[in-house]
């Protein structure tokens, strides 16, 4: 097997460079034949997928987080034809990892494992739209109090999964709502908001469970839908979601769709696949089973 590794060195709070070493000896000691490119700048996953001549591999690798595993994909589907994809894997090292607990790969050594034992899995991906052009993830995306979170978490990753815990305490102070328009396969959905995710997986900022229910192959997403809250009972509310029982709460709905289009005032930026891109309005699709990864 051949497989390009594409490394992100700043993946983690710069844990990436320290991990690359390791990988590489992992993969020698299982006979393992690799490429590694390693990414230079915040997008520059994006350029080394888009120019991969993926007939020469058998899978594509991300050695980073979440992010690094939306710009491959991005990088992959933008420029390349979806049925000819050779299955793709991650070695998490990022400060989430969200997505990859749904293919059971918690650790670097769980995703070499995935990578040696060969088995794949197929996926679910999710578009938006950003000025007419579709954008993909695997994992979710969401608007409101979610990306004011991770605009602080993003400042603290040297903290790992404990930088989304502190940015939720930091944004609640100065918590604000907005008005939204959201239609979900044609039922309308209006009126003031906290924040709403567009999932394809569970998890989100690591072990919060944010759709208990979500199935990464089932050809829907799950869509989470928080009206306001006042400090206090985001507070008390905010616990549950590492057990996935926030859905008790009467300001959250859960429902599951195929389609979805949203407007918000004022726009709000989007935070796909844990990364700050893009801005309301946007249109969500699903594409069932559109890419298998190492699982």
């Amino acid at each position: 097997m051949t497989i390009a590794l594409i490394a992100n060195p700043s993946a983690g709070g710069r844990k990436g460079a320290r991990i690359i070493p390791q990988v590489e000896k992992h993969l020698d000691r299982h006979r393992i034949d690799y490429r590694i490119f390693i990414t230079q700048h915040h997008t520059h996953a994006i350029d080394i997928a888009r120019q991969l001549v993926l007939s020469r591999y058998n899978g594509v690798v991300s050695l980073g987080g979440d992010g690094t595993n939306f710009h491959v994909l991005n990088g992959l589907l933008k420029y390349h034809d979806p049925a000819r994809l050779p299955p793709l894997g991650i070695i998490p090292v990022g400060s989430g990892n969200s997505f990859a607990r749904d293919l059971g790969i918690c650790t670097t050594a769980d995703g070499i494992r995935a990578l040696t034992a060969g088995e794949t899995r197929p996926v679910d991906v999710c578009s938006f739209t950003q000025d007419g052009q579709p954008w993909f993830f695997v994992n979710l995306a969401g608007f409101g109090f979610v990306t004011d979170v991770a605009q602080t978490a993003h400042r603290l990753k040297r903290c790992g999964d404990f930088s989304y815990v502190l940015g939720v305490f930091h944004r609640m102070l100065g918590l604000r709502f907005h008005r939204m328009q959201l239609e979900i396969d044609g039922r309308r959905i209006e009126g003031e908001n906290c924040f709403v995710e567009f999932c394809n997986s569970r998890y989100t900022g690591g072990r919060m469970l944010m759709a208990p229910d979500a199935a990464i192959d089932d050809g829907w997403f799950d869509v989470v839908v928080v009206g306001p809250m006042t400090r206090r009972s985001l507070m008390a509310a905010f616990p549950t979601i590492f057990k996935g029982t926030h859905g008790r709460h009467p300001a959250v709905n859960f429902y599951r769709a195929r389609t979805a289009s949203v407007e918000t005032d004022p726009p709000k930026p989007l935070l796909p696949d844990g990364e700050l891109f893009g801005s309301t309005p946007t249109r969500v699709a699903i594409h069932p089973r559109w890419v298998r990864y190492f699982a």
